[in-house]
């Protein structure tokens, strides 16, 4: 809604027309993706509106507004981009750049291959640290386990509990969860020296290092908790390492 606020926040839901959310998604021209998520987020919205008696049934202006095309945007972070992005986490953990439970949050993301929302909404009473799990019981694709690395557990056992609150990354209100990383993710960027690179991607390169280092689909689709081969094989689908290794590997035996 950051894109929305500044040009039709002073706007009467009812008064909001096509020409508006054209305006809104030319402008946003130079970031397909976030042009098209933009207007779909605004078309759910005013359809709400709809519902409630605040607009007409079936005035909803995004209708017939044109998409850009956006190719998929899967990236995976090479050993040098992890290594720079880890000495981003330290600095700015040494140097109070960033608030503690940002830095924890980006490396469970890096160490457990979770979404964010999951790790953003973590509670402490679905983790278990004697197990070695965190046990979600609401995930996109339902509840599921999340089976933890020795790294992992060190992050979550380095973590100071709030009393009272119940997340393990808390945020600035008492007893709620941080609600976005993405500010901070754009500095830790920065300092890491990566571009084109969304929080997401720490998923997909997770599932990538999986590959490399010699593990099935199946098995990385269960630490992923993915409900079939072939949600696991889409994350994991550009990681080229894995496949230059395999064709090295091949041609390694000589003609």
């Amino acid at each position: 809604m950051n894109h929305v606020v500044p040009r039709l926040g002073t706007r009467r839901g009812a008064d909001v027309e096509r020409a508006d959310i054209v305006a809104l998604h030319h402008a946003l021209r130079a970031t397909p993706y976030q042009a098209n998520r933009t207007v779909q987020i605004l078309s759910r919205l005013i359809t709400l509106a709809e519902v409630w008696g605040l607009r007409p049934d079936g005035s909803n202006p995004c209708r017939h507004v044109g998409r850009f095309r956006d190719e998929k945007r899967e990236r995976f972070l090479s050993d040098a981009e992890y290594a720079r992005l880890g000495a981003a986490l330290n600095a700015g953990e040494e140097q109070r750049l960033e608030p503690p439970e940002v830095i924890a949050a980006v490396r469970l993301l890096m160490l457990t291959g979770c979404r964010r929302s999951e790790i953003l909404t973590l509670q402490w009473d679905h983790v278990d640290l004697e197990a070695g799990e965190l046990r979600l019981p609401d995930s996109k694709t339902g509840a599921k386990s999340v089976h933890l690395s020795d790294p992992a557990i060190a992050v979550l056992r380095a973590i100071p509990r709030r009393a009272g609150d119940p997340f393990v990354i808390a945020g600035s209100a008492p007893g709620r969860p941080m609600k976005d990383l993405h500010h901070y993710w754009q500095r830790i960027c920065r300092r890491a020296d990566l571009e084109g690179v969304r929080i997401h991607d720490l998923r997909h390169s997770y599932a990538s290092g999986g590959l490399m280092a010699g593990e099935g689909l199946p098995m990385i689709g269960k630490l992923l908790g993915h409900t079939n081969v072939h949600m696991t094989a889409r994350h994991a689908r550009l990681a080229n390492d894995p496949l230059k290794s395999a064709a090295n590997r091949i041609t390694g035996r000589g003609p």
